[in-house]
């Protein structure tokens, strides 16, 4: 009897765990929108404070902030920046809390996840730049799962954050100084726009070096053209955006490839069919050509990291696919814990390519201030 009431509560708990299955595949997103997206309507009256950029507590990494994460480094490299390369970092989404449309600053938990994404992406480039990464009042989550026009707001409000901050950090450093961009997600698309409306058609377009816009995707027809600049077409080229979104096999980007097709572009014109902006961080260059594993020079597992034992290399290839994706190949071991659906690898874009996009940075720093010491008229290779 005992045996038969326990097969008994096993078949109930596998019906159960079917139903919830079926469930969430029939109404995942909105019953996932329904615990992220507030409730309440955007104000800006109950928005937090608006950060003030003059002090260093608005800043998450920054020269005079001793002991940000942006410092660290993992075994076998230093935080050793060469004088005169200053990076603007905009951190990606770490509010996901839906009792508000809009982060507050002092946000303990949003706060630590930042430095965790910081450690993983902005590190990167602090070989060649000091590095600089505002706090700001950034959309929650939520924003992204709904088109209520609260949302719109929400981000129209951490854009405006973006905006003063970079205000801020380019007066805070010496005209004509060189200048890297680079962000993730929310803050690559904060990045993108950022492009269009304060550095296109600008003195400022001239200082940039290059501007890594991770994780969001980029229209080459609708959206590039707006953003001053073009795609990387080479590993040593300036004046350039870099961008990718990362998938493994077998990589579901159908849905994904709907929303980006149903949108408008920084220039006003619909995305639906165009090319979206795929470059390959293991050749440096908007390419279809394939990267084996071994041009993989290391990938930022932090577990392994904080061991501190070597990152291994070699490891992780990648793609870009007929979709726009970046494909990976198999899914890598070390980065399973924050994958998403369809074997979207979205929070590791750049933990997979760390160490290439470390020498990626230095080498486009070194091609930039070659030909900004050149003679006129004198090619400096």
């Amino acid at each position: 009897m005992p045996a038969r009431r326990f097969l008994w509560i096993i078949t109930i708990l596998v019906v159960l765990v079917i139903i919830a299955a079926t469930i969430y595949r029939l109404f995942g997103f909105q019953l996932i929108s329904a615990a992220l997206v507030p409730g309440k309507s955007f104000d800006v009256a109950a928005a937090p404070p608006a950060p003030d950029y003059a002090k260093v507590s608005s800043w998450q990494a920054g020269p005079d902030i001793k002991d940000n994460v942006a410092l660290w480094a993992p075994v076998g490299y230093t935080a050793a920046p060469k004088p005169g390369v200053a990076l603007f970092f905009v951190t990606p989404t770490g509010f996901i809390d839906r009792s508000g449309w809009n982060a507050p600053l002092d946000d303990k938990a949003t706060n630590e996840r930042l430095d965790m994404m910081l450690k993983g992406q902005a590190t990167a480039f602090n070989g060649v730049a000091a590095i600089y990464a505002p706090r700001y009042r950034q959309a929650t989550f939520g924003a992204f799962l709904t088109d209520k026009p609260d949302a719109a707001k929400a981000l129209d409000l951490a854009y405006s954050d973006v905006v003063r901050a970079f205000d801020a950090f380019v007066a805070s450093i010496p005209a004509g100084q060189p200048i890297l961009l680079a962000g993730h997600s929310q803050g690559a698309l904060h990045l993108s726009r950022l492009l269009k409306e304060h550095i296109a058609g600008t003195p400022l377009a001239r200082r940039i070096v290059a501007a890594y816009v991770v994780g969001w995707p980029i229209s080459v027809e609708a959206d590039l053209p707006a953003m001053a600049l073009p795609a990387c077409a080479a590993d040593d080229a300036t004046g350039c955006v870099l961008s990718w979104q990362s998938f493994a096999t077998p990589a579901e980007t159908a849905d994904l490839r709907a929303v980006f097709d149903a949108g408008t572009g920084l220039t006003g014109k619909p995305r639906a069919g165009t090319a979206m902006l795929c470059t390959n961080p293991l050749l440096g260059r908007a390419t279809n050509e394939a990267a084996a594993p071994a041009r993989n020079l290391g990938a930022l597992e932090i577990a392994v990291a904080k061991a501190g034992k070597p990152l291994p290399a070699h490891t992780i290839g990648a793609v870009c696919g007929n979709d726009g994706y970046l494909n990976i190949g198999e899914p890598p071991a070390g980065f399973g814990t924050y994958v998403l659906p369809g074997n979207n690898y979205h929070v590791y874009d750049y933990n997979l390519f760390w160490a290439n996009i470390r020498a990626d940075a230095e080498a486009r720093v070194n091609a930039f201030q070659a030909a900004t010491l050149a003679p006129a008229g004198v090619d400096p290779q």
